[in-house]
């Protein structure tokens, strides 16, 4: 009998749990995610405190060059975002910071840009509206100050973007769906044909990044048919983890494609005296 109720004790902790972790409803949220695309910044803790509710948030720790976390859904309302060295102290001053007001249904990545020199934080508005059929969209942000001006385009078909500089970014295109060719080229030297697939009825960032052995190219799943949004896990078939290399020449600068988002490991902030709740990736 005394097993019985704590099993029964514990299985009312853990509905409990359960209940206290639910989200507000999707009429009620927005989605943030964070992403470092500053080649020279060291990487950093991104902190996300909400500011009616200053005492609960989210921290990515040791959030490197490239990495762009999974979507994080939230309350709507107006967040602080700060960037502080990885290992500092949270009370120490935060390096950058932010805010971000979130209306319900709206969709957000908020970045740290430019060089270490003049680095800045720089909210990127995600249109994850879908597509129309056999259709996809992709926008691209040059993180990547060794090719600046940068030009990409589908081969024989729609320009993504045209002298792009360092470390702006374009607003969505339209492309047909399915696997095609990017073609990416600096200021000088001839331009390189990447094959990559971007799905019918999905949206993507396609980001131009600095390696050690020269340019990559990551492309990260913004939202897939139909209007599903990654979060967590990924859900939307593949898009957050599953990857290829392929070292191609660009001007004599190598060039890798990585499709899929990076994830920082992190946690959700307690509030002060209770129980820290679920991680974020």
């Amino acid at each position: 009998m005394a097993v019985r109720r704590s099993l029964a004790v514990l299985l009312l902790a853990g509905l409990a749990v359960l209940l206290g972790s639910t989200p507000a409803g999707a009429a009620d949220t927005g989605m943030l995610r964070l992403a470092h695309l500053s080649p020279d910044t060291p990487s950093v803790d991104v902190y996300v405190d909400s500011v009616s509710s200053p005492d609960t948030g989210i921290v990515l720790t040791g959030v490197g060059y490239g990495t762009v976390s999974d979507y994080q859904s939230v309350p709507a309302g107006t967040y602080t975002v700060s960037m502080r060295s990885a290992g500092a102290p949270t009370t120490s001053a935060p390096v950058l910071s932010t805010t971000v007001t979130v209306a319900p249904g709206t969709a957000f990545t908020v970045a740290g840009v430019g060089t270490f020199a003049q680095l800045g934080l720089k909210v990127l508005d995600d249109d994850l509206t879908p597509p129309a059929d056999g259709q996809a969209r992709a926008r691209v942000v040059n993180a990547s100050q060794m090719l600046t001006p940068a030009s990409v385009a589908l081969v024989g078909g729609e320009s993504l973007s045209a002298d792009l500089a360092f470390p702006d970014l374009t607003d969505y295109v339209s492309v047909p769906g399915g696997s095609t060719t990017l073609q990416i080229a600096g200021a000088s030297g001839s331009p390189t044909d990447l094959p990559v697939d971007l799905a019918s009825g999905s949206s993507y960032t396609v980001l131009l990044l600095d390696g050690g052995s020269g340019v990559q190219v990551q492309t990260v799943l913004d939202a897939a048919s139909p209007g599903v949004v990654p979060t967590g896990g990924v859900e939307a078939g593949g898009g957050g983890t599953a990857g290829s290399t392929v070292p191609l020449a660009l001007g004599g600068v190598a060039l890798v494609a990585l499709v899929g988002s990076g994830l920082a490991a992190g946690r959700r902030l307690p509030r002060r005296g209770a129980v820290a709740r679920h991680a974020a990736r």
